[in-house]
């Protein structure tokens, strides 16, 4: 039954009793009468799964307060929010704050990418792809308040149908990038602090996949031929000669090429373990030496960029995920099981501690931070250790091919 002001006159006068009368009218607008007299307008709706109110003014029967029709007009205009997806509270208090334009959830996730993620990730712009494709085109332009934890859930069942991990990992940095912008007071929003990984994804499950001699020699042969693909044939090369991470041959520049002493400087802003190196006062820098074999490919790559006027060892710079779904396809055309670029960087540590290298030179090499007691104590380069060692496996690679030495020269034409 529809309120009329004869009633609410009526409550303003008060009345006997405790608990206040709540009189419904219609679109989820009520009035909150106390005993005391005071009625108020309130509306009634749910948002993200919760009751929620949200007072609108108060009655007095005077031109002061809020008229009858006046409560039914906003009330009206909620349920307009509401039904578009916004949250009527939210609205409220950007309208009488002045500000006309909420933060988005696109504006929040960038906010972190450009004042968090550049400076601490090396792999942000590959989150950043991952929000462009699966986050931005569903929710992307929905007040950061308005979107609430269903709106999440239905981003993330869509995607991790198709990418588990992928999903997994974007779960993760949108939850680290919504945190980011709450304690700095950017945005506010707890929509996924509920949510656990098994809610959005799966996590990346350790992977044991080791590439075989005859894998590794029909690699080298392909890397050494007259590849279309010359860009990956020299990721390839160097990969299988250092024991590198893609990424840190991919931004490799070519000033951390030192051909003297044989050295590559990777620098720490391409270090995964830069943030927990440096949080315990180390450089973060990887020094690898340069096996001898690599020498005449890094001279010519070196060479052809400064000649091209390009800073970066390959020539160019592929974005991460063109670089990474390059190694799958082309060990489908080797006619090998599926492996990755990573898998040569496990390909080359297991060998090397199958045959008695010592695992902390190994891990030196890997560029891994040490752990334990180990990580505070020992802080050598190794790098003449490391050098037998990526010589010990040129040799095991040479010895296996004994009727066709490996050579791993993919810059020659």
């Amino acid at each position: 039954m529809s309120l009329v002001a004869s009633k609410l006159d009526k409550m303003l006068k008060g009345f006997e009793g405790r608990t206040p009368k709540k009189l419904a009218d219609r679109d989820g607008l009520i009035a909150l009468c106390r005993p005391s007299g005071k009625v108020s307008f309130v509306f009634r709706f749910r948002f993200d799964g919760k009751q929620q109110t949200l007072t609108l003014g108060e009655y007095t029967g005077k031109p002061q307060g809020m008229a009858l029709s006046v409560a039914r007009s906003k009330a009206a205009e909620c349920k307009a929010w509401l039904n578009d997806g916004y949250n009527p509270s939210v609205r409220t208090k950007l309208i009488k704050s002045g500000n006309a334009k909420p933060v988005t959830v696109k504006d929040a996730l960038e906010h972190w990418i450009d004042n968090h993620a550049k400076k601490n990730r090396v792999n942000w712009s590959k989150v950043q792809s991952q929000f462009n494709k699966w986050i931005y085109p569903k929710i992307g332009e929905l007040p950061l308040a308005d979107c609430g934890t269903s709106n999440w859930i239905a981003v993330f069942d869509k995607y991790k149908a198709v990418y588990p991990v992928g999903s997994g990992y974007a779960f993760q940095a949108a939850k680290q990038a919504l945190k980011f912008c709450r304690v700095r007071k950017y945005a506010v929003s707890n929509a996924l602090d509920d949510l656990s990984m098994a809610d959005a994804g799966s996590v990346q499950k350790a992977k044991k996949r080791v590439l075989n001699f005859d894998e590794l020699s029909e690699l080298i042969q392909w890397v050494d031929s007259l590849s279309p693909h010359k860009y990956y044939a020299n990721i390839a090369a160097i990969l299988l000669a250092t024991g590198a991470r893609t990424q840190e041959v991919r931004l490799s520049k070519i000033d951390e090429w030192d051909l003297d002493k044989r050295l590559w400087t990777v620098p720490e802003e391409h270090n995964k373990n830069k943030k927990k190196l440096d949080s315990k006062g180390l450089n973060a820098e990887i020094l690898r030496p340069i096996p001898k074999h690599l020498i005449p490919l890094i001279t010519e790559l070196k060479q052809r960029a400064i000649d091209s006027n390009c800073e970066y060892i390959l020539g160019e710079l592929k974005q991460s995920p063109a670089v990474s779904s390059f190694a799958p396809t082309l060990a489908q055309k080797l006619g090998h099981e599926k492996w990755n670029w990573h898998d040569l960087r496990r390909t080359l540590a297991t060998v090397l501690n199958e045959n008695g290298v010592n695992p902390l030179t190994v891990e030196s090499l890997l560029g891994h931070s040490l752990q334990g007691s180990m990580s505070h104590y020992v802080h050598a380069d190794r790098l003449r250790d490391k050098s037998i060692a990526l010589d010990t496996w040129r040799n095991l690679l040479a010895n296996e091919e004994a009727n066709n030495v490996i050579v791993m020269s993919a810059g020659n034409e």
